[in-house]
């Protein structure tokens, strides 16, 4: 076989499962037998073989100053294709990423956010005018002295 042969039974057993099956459902020379093992064994051992990790491109990483004109009060200017969004979440989500890779593969501080800052207020106020986070719900308005 090759220089580096592999004596992983597994393997070997493999290979010759595989062998067995094309030699006797194919004519094979005799001569080419070693060339067919050979060629099962290689492929076999590269398929288990660890894989060098793909990474994804190299992006390149905005500066401080087009990290903060991202930040607009009604929107959020997305790294990925430059479209302005209130929320990036459910973008993000779509290009198979989550808030923390997002500042990681952009390379934006943690503090970054994910909502744009006039909406986070909208919500805020919403939430605080249905008594969110107040225990007992909405706290009765206090009537005027008549």
């Amino acid at each position: 076989m090759s220089e580096t042969t592999t004596t992983d039974p597994v393997l070997v057993d493999l290979t010759v499962g595989i062998v067995s099956a094309f030699v006797a459902n194919n004519p094979v020379p005799v001569a080419d037998l070693p060339k067919v093992i050979e060629a099962v064994h290689t492929s076999l051992s590269r398929l288990g073989a660890p894989q060098a990790a793909e990474t994804a491109p190299e992006v390149a990483k905005p500066t401080p100053a087009e990290i903060k004109r991202s930040v607009k009060p009604d929107t959020l200017i997305s790294f990925i294709d430059g479209k302005p969004y209130k929320l990036l979440k459910r973008h993000l989500k779509k290009n198979g990423l989550d808030p923390a890779s997002y500042r990681a593969r952009y390379g934006l501080p943690a503090d970054y956010p994910m909502v744009a800052p006039s909406y986070a207020a909208q919500r805020s106020e919403l939430a605080k005018a249905s008594g969110l986070g107040v225990s007992g719900g909405r706290q009765p308005v206090p009537q005027a002295a008549e």
